[in-house]
């Protein structure tokens, strides 16, 4: 089954988040990953309420998974680290 990675997120520096966005740009291409939200419109109905949201979409959970674990990922992340402060998860999809 697919999977979801589902990102709520606010920025606090705009410039290391660039370069956080682009690192995991390509992590995200290299593990079959393509974006299906970034950082749109949206309404906030229930909980704390984050100005980006981001979805992907994966083939599955285990692949998601070593998206966010592999080595280009993680070095995206640090420069994301000090720059937001943000939820992510990763969810199977029904089919």
């Amino acid at each position: 089954m697919g999977a979801l990675w589902i990102a709520h997120v606010t920025v606090t520096n705009e410039e290391a988040y660039k370069k956080y966005a682009a690192g995991a740009t390509v992590a995200i291409a290299e593990h079959g990953g393509e974006f299906i939200a970034r950082a749109g419109r949206f309404v906030q109905l229930e909980g704390k309420e984050r100005p980006r949201n981001v979805v992907a979409r994966f083939p599955d959970v285990e692949t998601a998974e070593k998206c966010y674990h592999s080595n280009t990922y993680q070095a995206a992340l640090e420069f994301a680290r000090d720059a937001s402060e943000r939820e992510l998860m990763i969810i199977e999809t029904i089919e």
